[in-house]
């Protein structure tokens, strides 16, 4: 039996190609299950997590913005407001985030 995408000689047992990997059809027939791709996970995972980062450094952009213009920071516990660059509200006393 060969490998049907790189060719490899392969023992009739083979479920999988021993230099490619690929399923074989001994494989397929036996109704193997494919092994985890480990890859594609990490990928989605690093996907994910860099589409978190943009919206984190969209969140500090936004911030560092609002504190250059020297606009009121809205207070998200109890909505008072309070001067640019505080870090605690005025009304509150909880940590402006």
């Amino acid at each position: 039996m060969f490998c049907s995408q790189c060719g490899e000689e392969l023992p009739e047992t083979a479920n999988f190609c021993l230099k490619c990997g690929v399923m074989t059809r001994q494989g397929i027939e036996a109704d193997v299950p494919s092994p985890w791709k480990w890859d594609e996970e990490v990928e989605k995972t690093l996907s994910t997590v860099a589409k978190e980062l943009e919206k984190t450094f969209e969140t500090v952009r936004e911030k560092i913005h609002t504190s250059i213009k020297g606009e009121s920071i809205i207070c998200p516990h109890c909505g008072g407001k309070n001067q640019s660059g505080s870090k605690f509200c005025s009304k509150c006393g909880n940590e402006l985030a």
